[in-house]
C-alpha cells in the first residue's frame, strides 16, 4: 500500500497552528502558575492548618485524584451552567486544569516540606522569626528544591494533558488540529506536524523550568 504524503495543506493553514500552539501555552503556563499557587497553600493547610482545613484539603486530593481528568473538565463547562455558572471554553478549561494540578502537586510538595529536618525548623524558630517567614524561608524554599524534578514532570504532563480540552471547543492546538483535518482530509500529515509541535513544546517547557531552577533554586545546600 502506497501513500503520498502531502504536507502543503497542513503547513498552508500555519496561522491557524500558530494561533493553536499559542493558546496551549497560554494555557498551561498560567495553570502552571495558579496551580502551583493552590498547591503551595494546600501544603501548608495539610500540614500545619487546622484541622477543618486538613480535612478539606484530604478531600479535594482525593476526590481530583481518583476522578478522570475529562469528567473534571465537563463538570465546570457543562455541569455548573446549569447552576448559573456558565464560563467560556478557555476559562473552563484552564480552572479544570488549575485544580487539577492543584491537586497533584499538593501531594507532592507535602512530602518535600515533611523532608526538611526538623532542626532547620527548630533553628529559625530560636532566632524568633515570624511563622511567615519560617515557612517561605526555611521550609518551603528546601521543599521545592528537594521536589523540582517531580514537579517539573507534573507540570509538563499538564501540558501534554491540554489536549483534552479540545473537546469542550478551547481553541488549542489539538482543537485547531481536528479542523485542518475535517478541512484537508490530511490526518497522517495533520497530527505528524501537531506531534512534532508538541514534542518541541515539551523540551520548551523543559528549558524554561531548568532555567527556573537556576533562578531561583540552585544555591548550595548547609548541613
Amino acid at each position: 500500500m502506497q501513500y503520498q504524503f502531502e504536507f502543503g495543506p497542513v503547513f498552508a493553514a500555519w496561522p491557524t497552528l500558530l494561533h493553536g500552539t499559542w493558546v496551549t501555552v497560554q494555557l498551561s503556563l498560567t495553570a502552571t502558575v495558579l496551580g502551583l499557587v493552590v498547591a503551595v497553600f494546600c501544603a501548608w493547610g495539610k500540614t500545619s492548618g487546622p484541622t477543618a482545613l486538613r480535612w478539606a484539603v484530604n478531600a479535594y486530593i482525593e476526590l481530583i485524584r481518583n476522578t478522570p481528568f475529562l469528567v473534571q473538565l465537563f463538570f465546570f463547562f457543562f455541569a455548573l451552567p446549569a447552576v448559573g455558572l456558565r464560563w467560556s471554553p478557555y476559562t473552563a478549561a484552564l480552572v479544570a486544569m488549575v485544580v487539577n494540578l492543584g491537586a497533584y502537586a499538593t501531594e507532592i510538595i507535602r512530602a518535600g516540606i515533611e523532608a526538611v529536618p526538623r532542626g532547620q525548623i527548630e533553628a529559625a524558630q530560636a532566632l524568633n522569626l515570624k511563622a511567615w517567614q519560617i515557612f517561605r524561608f526555611v521550609v518551603l524554599k528546601p521543599a521545592l528544591k528537594t521536589i523540582y524534578p517531580a514537579l517539573t514532570s507534573q507540570f509538563t504532563l499538564l501540558m501534554l494533558s491540554s489536549a483534552v480540552v479540545s473537546v469542550i471547543s478551547a481553541d488549542d492546538l489539538t482543537s485547531v488540529a481536528a479542523n485542518i483535518q475535517s478541512e484537508t482530509f490530511r490526518s497522517f500529515e495533520v497530527y505528524i506536524v501537531v506531534a512534532v509541535i508538541y514534542l518541541l513544546l515539551s523540551l520548551l517547557f523543559s528549558a524554561l523550568l531548568r532555567l527556573a531552577y537556576q533562578r531561583w533554586l540552585n544555591y548550595p545546600d548547609r548541613r
